[in-house]
């Protein structure tokens, strides 16, 4: 049973950079393609960067040139760098992956850029 569990998330000011962390159990993450999402108040979740398990990857063009997604396979941990953050970029973020046709999600950690 693979769980996914955020941490990094908390305020910042704009221009400043967060690293959130993804720490993945039940299975190993350098199999796993992964991905991380946000979600604003009342709306859906979208997708913002992924990577699959060949390391390629794909960002939206909202954070694209600011965001980096990577996997650390030492720690079973995959990682969101943000940088040069700005007031739309506060919202909810999760990380997620696909496992045997099942979607798994981390709690969600919150980010607010003031």
């Amino acid at each position: 049973h693979v769980q996914l569990v955020e941490s990094g998330g908390g305020s910042v000011q704009a221009g400043g950079s967060l690293r959130l962390s993804c720490t993945v159990s039940g299975y190993t993450v350098s199999s796993l393609c992964m991905a991380w999402l946000r979600q604003y108040p009342g709306k859906q979740r979208e997708v913002i960067l992924s990577v699959d398990k060949a390391g390629r990857t794909s960002y939206s063009e909202f954070v694209k040139g600011r965001f980096t997604i990577s996997k650390d396979n030492s720690k079973n941990t995959a990682y969101l760098q943000m940088n040069s953050l700005k007031s739309e970029d506060t919202a909810l973020y999760y990380c997620a992956t696909d496992l045997n046709w099942q979607n798994y999600w981390g709690q969600g950690t919150q980010v607010t850029v003031s």
